[in-house]
């Protein structure tokens, strides 16, 4: 049976995150709720990437096996009618026999918003972390240079203590850039570290607003001490972009509606 992959976007506000808990809110819940009023189905999906309690997704990948004959298309419109309006299903297609989100997955795109202003904006308060100051982001960039690349992240890495995972990733572009009042740094990696994301924006964060030299930063990586960097930032500010597959492995068909934009 070919699995059906769907491309997911979702504002993870009030869930306790991407994974399945017994009982909390996620969207994984959710969105085998949706899946079994629609095809009658009880099923477990497979995420290509885990995302913690408040971080939000426009390119998460979900992958499942159904019995049922509907189109692609016609899937996207009938989850998109039982998912909460904070979860949505951007496009869908029929995988190969034996695709794995995860596992196959070439890389993870993830972006950090930071909103520097002095004044609050509830308009964007679920969407970015603000910081008061002038945030330095040629400094920031340089540092972002020494992350690329592969290397022990552990200083990176929070509740990791004791275990015996592996440490080293690779990095293949990490880089701020400033768009109005806010600056957003984007990273993209095979995969990635507990709340690697998080903490390095708060390294960056102490870097930028000159609470911390380039040579601390540099010393930060060499260390490979866990939890050194940080502190981790909020959630709010972190959303998973894309996540890359090899060419011609997912051919996404939205729903049957011109006005839908993938």
């Amino acid at each position: 049976m070919a699995p059906l992959a769907l491309l997911l976007e979702y504002d993870g506000s009030r869930y306790r995150g991407s994974q399945w808990q017994a009982t909390d809110l996620t969207i994984q819940g959710e969105l085998e709720k949706a899946i079994h009023k629609l095809t009658g189905e009880k099923i477990r999906i497979k995420m290509a990437s885990r995302t913690d309690a408040g971080v939000h997704a426009r390119g998460q990948v979900v992958a499942f096996e159904t019995a049922s004959r509907l189109e692609p298309g016609v899937i996207v419109k009938g989850l998109n009618h039982y998912l909460p309006v904070d979860i949505a299903v951007r496009a869908a297609c029929r995988a190969k026999e034996g695709f794995d989100p995860r596992r196959q997955a070439l890389s993870r795109s993830y972006s950090y918003r930071i909103l520097s202003a002095d004044a609050p904006s509830p308009l964007r308060r679920g969407q970015s972390h603000r910081v008061s100051g002038v945030l330095d982001t040629g400094v920031m960039n340089k540092a972002c240079r020494g992350l690329v690349g592969e290397q022990d992240l552990s200083s990176f890495a929070s509740g990791m203590a004791g275990e015996k995972k592996n440490p080293v990733r690779r990095i293949y572009e990490a880089a701020v850039e400033r768009e109005g009042d806010v600056v957003v740094f984007r990273i993209t990696a095979a995969s990635f570290l507990p709340h690697q994301v998080r903490n390095t924006v708060g390294a960056l964060l102490r870097l930028g607003l000159g609470r911390m030299t380039l040579d601390e930063f540099k010393g930060i990586i060499r260390a490979r001490k866990f939890g050194l960097a940080g502190p981790a930032v909020a959630a709010c500010g972190l959303c998973l972009d894309e996540v890359s597959y090899a060419g011609g492995v997912l051919e996404w068909e939205k729903e049957r509606n011109e006005d839908i934009q993938c």
